[in-house]
């Protein structure tokens, strides 16, 4: 079954390989996707835990920091230690020195706040700051299959989907100013935030799921996401060898939800040859990836 996913405007057409959990070879197959269409913008939306680089190695072209979300800092010198913040702080983010009043010294621990803001407003000596913090950096690089945007998250800095967006959006503008007629985007695993911010608006949706029990109530739950956005939902099965009766219920099931089946990919021992040697499967002589090509080609593109 074939499915054209050409949008009605001039926009670039937009594919996000999407999974309900992480490990299920949503990386892979996007990787390969892009060795494929040779001619396409990659946007790497999984920068909880980017990896499309260890396959793709960019070469960075432009590096900026992100910023998002602020974080609370007492000003020890106009601090009254009335202790009205440590009062008010719902999160137990305020550590305070010493107890005698007006002489303890307080300040705010930055892993404990969640930036809410309620210490700052009702400071009565203003003492608080509230700077926008650094959360991450995102890159536009060049690597052999075209122009990728990616990300990388700090060390405990939170995805909201703001850095997803932003990554999403460079590589629309990418795509648009520079005539490709491709953005193929790996996604973040699961149904959050993140995921939404990645998936709404895209032309097609692939979901990757695999053959157990598990496998398939996460893809009930990634189909369900993409009807609510109203987004051209497709499934193909990884490993579905390893059992065959289970495929045939996911697939049978999202038939049944609308989504279409482009294809099956086998296990095959040469997926872990072709990451150890920095490669993706349709670089190398394989199953999967004679599997990944088929899928290409049901992809209408």
């Amino acid at each position: 079954m074939r499915t054209d996913v050409k949008t009605k405007d001039s926009r670039p057409r937009e594919i996000v390989v999407i999974s309900g959990k992480g490990g299920t070879g949503k990386t892979s197959l996007a990787a390969s996707l892009a060795v494929l269409a040779g001619n396409a913008v990659i946007a790497d939306c999984d920068v909880d835990a980017a990896d499309l680089h260890l396959i793709l190695k960019p070469r960075v072209l432009k590096q900026d920091e992100f910023r998002s979300g602020n974080l609370a800092v007492i000003r020890h010198d106009d601090c009254t230690g009335c202790g009205l913040c440590r009062e008010l702080c719902r999160f137990d983010a305020v550590r305070v020195s010493g107890e005698e009043p007006g002489q303890s010294t307080y300040r705010i621990d930055p892993v404990a706040c969640e930036g809410c803001g309620v210490c700052v407003r009702f400071c009565p000596a203003h003492a608080i700051d509230f700077p926008e913090q650094t959360c991450g950096s995102w890159m536009v690089s060049q690597t052999r299959c075209g122009p990728m945007v990616h990300a990388q998250l700090g060390i405990a800095a939170e995805n909201s989907g703001k850095l997803v967006t932003l990554v999403r959006q460079e590589a629309r503008r990418i795509a648009t100013e520079s005539g490709y007629p491709l953005v193929i985007v790996d996604g973040p695993p699961g149904i959050g935030c993140p995921v939404i911010a990645s998936l709404s608006g895209a032309s097609v949706m692939l979901a990757v799921t695999e053959p157990t029990v598990s496998g398939e109530h996460d893809l009930e739950r990634v189909l369900a996401l993409a009807r609510h956005f109203g987004v051209q939902a497709c499934v193909c099965v990884n490993k579905w060898d390893l059992n065959p009766e289970m495929t045939e219920q996911i697939e049978r099931h999202a038939k049944e939800s609308g989504a279409l089946t482009l294809g099956r990919i086998r296990y095959d021992k040469s997926v872990t040859r072709a990451q150890i040697s920095e490669l993706s499967v349709v670089e190398i002589e394989s199953q999967a990836g004679m599997d990944i090509r088929e899928i290409w080609k049901q992809l209408n593109l």
